[in-house]
Protein backbone atom coordinates (compact mmCIF):
# COMPACT_ATOMS: atom_id res chain seq x y z
CA UNK A 1 0.00 0.00 0.00
CA UNK A 2 2.81 2.35 0.83
CA UNK A 3 4.31 2.09 -2.59
CA UNK A 4 1.24 2.72 -4.10
CA UNK A 5 0.76 6.08 -2.38
CA UNK A 6 4.78 7.02 -3.48
CA UNK A 7 3.97 6.11 -7.07
CA UNK A 8 1.09 8.53 -6.81
CA UNK A 9 3.39 11.37 -4.73
CA UNK A 10 5.90 11.13 -7.33
CA UNK A 11 3.55 11.17 -10.03
CA UNK A 12 1.91 14.60 -8.48
CA UNK A 13 5.38 16.00 -8.22
CA UNK A 14 6.36 15.57 -11.60
CA UNK A 15 2.89 17.63 -12.68
CA UNK A 16 4.06 20.60 -10.07
CA UNK A 17 7.29 20.56 -10.59
CA UNK A 18 8.00 23.13 -13.51
CA UNK A 19 11.52 23.75 -13.51
CA UNK A 20 12.82 24.99 -16.78
CA UNK A 21 15.07 21.94 -17.96
CA UNK A 22 17.91 22.67 -20.50
CA UNK A 23 21.01 20.65 -21.88
CA UNK A 24 24.18 22.85 -20.48
CA UNK A 25 27.48 22.36 -22.13
CA UNK A 26 29.21 19.89 -20.23
CA UNK A 27 32.06 21.89 -20.72
CA UNK A 28 30.26 24.81 -18.84
CA UNK A 29 28.38 22.81 -16.08
CA UNK A 30 29.86 23.39 -12.64
CA UNK A 31 27.40 21.06 -10.01
CA UNK A 32 26.87 17.47 -10.86
CA UNK A 33 24.44 15.35 -8.98
CA UNK A 34 24.08 11.95 -8.48
CA UNK A 35 21.44 9.55 -7.20
CA UNK A 36 22.23 5.92 -6.85
CA UNK A 37 19.98 2.66 -5.12
CA UNK A 38 23.14 0.85 -3.23
CA UNK A 39 23.22 -2.65 -4.93
CA UNK A 40 26.71 -3.91 -3.65
CA UNK A 41 30.36 -2.96 -3.04
CA UNK A 42 31.44 -3.54 -6.42
CA UNK A 43 28.93 -0.64 -7.82
CA UNK A 44 30.00 1.43 -4.77
CA UNK A 45 33.71 1.38 -5.60
CA UNK A 46 32.63 2.40 -9.18
CA UNK A 47 30.86 5.30 -8.01
CA UNK A 48 33.49 5.99 -6.40
CA UNK A 49 35.53 5.99 -9.49
CA UNK A 50 32.87 8.07 -11.86
CA UNK A 51 32.88 10.69 -9.15
CA UNK A 52 36.45 11.18 -9.29
CA UNK A 53 36.41 11.18 -13.00
CA UNK A 54 33.98 13.90 -12.83
CA UNK A 55 35.68 16.05 -10.16
CA UNK A 56 39.01 15.73 -12.61
CA UNK A 57 37.14 17.50 -15.10
CA UNK A 58 36.55 20.17 -12.40
CA UNK A 59 33.21 19.55 -11.49
CA UNK A 60 31.51 19.91 -8.01
CA UNK A 61 29.87 16.50 -7.26
CA UNK A 62 27.07 16.07 -4.41
CA UNK A 63 25.35 12.25 -4.08
CA UNK A 64 22.69 10.52 -2.84
CA UNK A 65 22.39 7.42 -2.42
CA UNK A 66 18.83 5.14 -1.51
CA UNK A 67 20.30 2.24 1.05
CA UNK A 68 17.51 -0.51 0.81
CA UNK A 69 17.03 -2.48 3.90
CA UNK A 70 19.40 -5.45 4.69
CA UNK A 71 21.85 -3.33 2.13
CA UNK A 72 25.09 -2.66 3.54
CA UNK A 73 26.00 1.13 3.78
CA UNK A 74 29.62 1.21 2.53
CA UNK A 75 31.64 3.47 4.02
CA UNK A 76 28.91 5.99 4.80
CA UNK A 77 30.78 8.08 2.47
CA UNK A 78 27.44 9.62 0.75
CA UNK A 79 24.10 10.97 2.29
CA UNK A 80 21.64 8.67 2.16
CA UNK A 81 17.90 8.03 2.34
CA UNK A 82 15.57 4.88 2.74
CA UNK A 83 12.25 3.66 2.52
CA UNK A 84 11.94 4.54 6.08
CA UNK A 85 12.19 8.25 5.24
CA UNK A 86 8.77 8.01 3.72
CA UNK A 87 5.46 8.65 5.61
CA UNK A 88 2.71 6.46 4.87
CA UNK A 89 1.44 8.80 2.31
CA UNK A 90 4.57 8.56 0.24
CA UNK A 91 5.73 11.83 1.90
CA UNK A 92 9.52 12.34 1.99
CA UNK A 93 10.74 13.05 5.20
CA UNK A 94 14.80 13.02 4.92
CA UNK A 95 16.43 16.50 5.14
CA UNK A 96 19.36 15.50 2.77
CA UNK A 97 17.31 13.83 -0.04
CA UNK A 98 14.80 17.03 0.14
CA UNK A 99 18.14 19.38 0.27
CA UNK A 100 19.57 17.53 -2.22
CA UNK A 101 16.45 17.97 -4.21
CA UNK A 102 16.21 21.43 -4.11
CA UNK A 103 20.05 21.67 -4.97
CA UNK A 104 20.96 23.97 -8.00
CA UNK A 105 22.85 21.16 -10.13
CA UNK A 106 23.38 21.37 -13.60
CA UNK A 107 23.78 17.43 -14.40
CA UNK A 108 21.67 14.80 -12.61
CA UNK A 109 23.21 11.44 -12.81
CA UNK A 110 20.66 8.82 -12.25
CA UNK A 111 23.25 5.49 -11.81
CA UNK A 112 20.73 2.54 -11.78
CA UNK A 113 20.02 0.19 -14.61
CA UNK A 114 16.36 -0.31 -13.66
CA UNK A 115 13.98 1.95 -12.15
CA UNK A 116 13.74 2.26 -8.12
CA UNK A 117 10.49 4.12 -6.99
CA UNK A 118 12.11 5.34 -4.27
CA UNK A 119 14.77 7.25 -6.21
CA UNK A 120 11.97 8.49 -8.87
CA UNK A 121 10.37 10.35 -6.09
CA UNK A 122 13.81 12.17 -5.97
CA UNK A 123 13.72 12.65 -10.10
CA UNK A 124 10.13 13.99 -10.07
CA UNK A 125 10.96 16.83 -7.80
CA UNK A 126 14.51 17.69 -7.96
CA UNK A 127 15.32 21.04 -9.30
CA UNK A 128 18.30 19.65 -11.72
CA UNK A 129 18.86 21.44 -15.34
CA UNK A 130 18.87 17.90 -16.97
CA UNK A 131 18.25 14.79 -15.34
CA UNK A 132 20.79 11.59 -17.13
CA UNK A 133 20.45 8.21 -16.84
CA UNK A 134 19.36 4.95 -18.90
CA UNK A 135 16.54 4.60 -20.99
CA UNK A 136 13.48 2.28 -19.76
CA UNK A 137 10.01 2.20 -21.00
CA UNK A 138 8.31 4.96 -19.13
CA UNK A 139 11.56 7.27 -18.62
CA UNK A 140 10.77 10.30 -20.56
CA UNK A 141 9.11 11.99 -17.24
CA UNK A 142 11.62 11.41 -14.88
CA UNK A 143 15.15 11.93 -17.01
CA UNK A 144 15.73 14.39 -20.02
CA UNK A 145 18.39 12.66 -21.67
CA UNK A 146 18.52 8.82 -21.53
CA UNK A 147 21.42 6.39 -23.26
CA UNK A 148 20.84 3.22 -24.52
CA UNK A 149 20.58 -0.34 -22.52
CA UNK A 150 23.53 -1.19 -20.38
CA UNK A 151 23.41 -3.96 -18.60
CA UNK A 152 26.25 -3.33 -16.39
CA UNK A 153 26.88 -0.76 -14.07
CA UNK A 154 30.56 0.56 -15.39
CA UNK A 155 28.93 0.16 -18.73
CA UNK A 156 26.25 3.10 -17.91
CA UNK A 157 28.86 4.91 -16.36
CA UNK A 158 30.79 5.09 -19.57
CA UNK A 159 27.98 5.50 -21.53
CA UNK A 160 26.51 8.43 -19.57
CA UNK A 161 30.32 10.22 -19.49
CA UNK A 162 30.54 9.58 -23.22
CA UNK A 163 27.42 11.61 -24.65
CA UNK A 164 27.36 14.05 -21.37
CA UNK A 165 30.37 15.27 -21.70
CA UNK A 166 29.72 15.21 -26.18
CA UNK A 167 27.22 18.13 -25.70
CA UNK A 168 28.12 21.59 -26.66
Amino acid sequence: MKLHLINFKTKLLLKRNKISRANVPYIAARTIGIVFSVEDKQKHFAVKEFIKHLEQDGKHVQVLEFLPAKKDNYEFKFDFFSEKDFSFFGKLNSAPAIQFANAPIDFLFYLDIAPNPFVLNILAQCKAKCRVGPFWEGGTPYLDFMVGSANTTQTLFDLLYKYTSQLR
